[in-house]
């Protein structure tokens, strides 16, 4: 009797003990600062402090439907209703959208860039890799919508976890775009897990998927199988340019070309050739600008 009740909290304390260190990576990862990213941007050569400093931005505050703000920037670079809505990655924060904000700026869109929840000045209190972002997603389209028309011409971009908030957005039954760019979005949240469990921990995901998947569902209301751009990719009617580059070992570019081939109706693919993940503009800059143009020539 002993043996088993030994045998039974061992089991237990295995359980509680991955399934509270998986979650708190998840739902708490850790974040780039904003002086992080100013730096590495600077460096890279993406702006300068004097073009962010005469900015003419709109600083926007919007309500999320779970409570907390939504902060942003509004850029207005033409009188047309023309509006791209930029969407930024995990870890990372708008000023990282300011180099994608600027290729748009430059081809006379208006510009909305913005924080996702629990990154850079918006609220929030756990990341969800799109599952609540996407709702965040919507907030700023209706707002967008009542400030400027709901007959605006309307584009959304996103890279890495942005990416994958704007297809989860787009396959709602509310899908308010009018096309959309993916750049290195994950086909499936609990693919993409699996695959970095086994890069970085080597550990078979039998033994760490439904524990994870629990304990997720009880921490922040939501399953790993809910995150899943795949599961929605035929319910987007509307044209969508995926992009990823061949070198990434981050989020496998397998993942978007899958996407692609299952996305029906209008689309485009872009396989950079250099750069790691979310480096596609960065390291394929004149290709990645002239990918832009091309779909932007035929859907917008």
């Amino acid at each position: 009797m002993k043996k088993l009740l030994f045998t039974i909290g061992a089991l237990l304390t295995y359980i509680i003990a991955v399934g509270v260190f998986f979650t708190n990576k998840v739902m708490f990862i850790k974040k780039k600062t904003d002086e992080a990213i100013y730096r590495r941007e600077l460096k890279e050569g993406r702006f300068t402090l004097d073009e962010i400093d005469v900015l003419p931005k709109e600083e926007i505050t919007i309500p999320s439907k779970y409570g907390y703000d939504i902060k942003g920037w509004l850029v207005k670079s033409t009188a047309q209703k023309r509006f791209i809505i930029i969407c930024h990655g995990v870890t990372m924060n708008k000023i990282n959208s300011i180099k994608y904000m600027k290729l748009f700026l430059k081809r006379d869109w208006n510009v909305l860039i913005y924080d996702h929840r629990r990154h850079g000045e918006s609220g929030g209190k756990t990341t969800s890799y799109g599952y609540y972002e996407k709702f965040d997603l919507k907030a700023v389209v209706d707002w967008l919508k009542q400030q400027h028309g709901a007959d605006i011409k309307l584009g959304i971009h996103g890279e890495s976890m942005g990416a994958v908030t704007t297809l989860l957005y787009a396959g709602m039954i509310e899908d308010g775009a009018d096309f959309y760019i993916a750049d290195c979005p994950f086909s499936d949240f609990e693919a993409q897990l699996r695959y970095r469990l086994k890069v970085e921990f080597r550990i078979p995901a039998i033994f760490i998927m439904p524990i994870a998947s629990c304990f997720l569902k009880l921490r922040d209301g939501y399953s790993i199988k809910e995150v899943s751009p795949i599961s929605v990719i035929k319910n987007i009617n509307h044209p969508i340019l995926f992009i990823h580059s061949s070198k990434d070992d981050y989020i496998p570019p397998e993942m978007t070309k899958l996407l692609y081939k299952m996305k029906e109706g209008p689309k485009k693919l872009f396989i950079a050739e250099k750069g790691g993940h979310a480096y596609s503009f960065g390291e394929n800059k004149e290709a990645y600008e002239e990918a832009i143009d091309q779909f932007l020539s035929e859907f917008s």
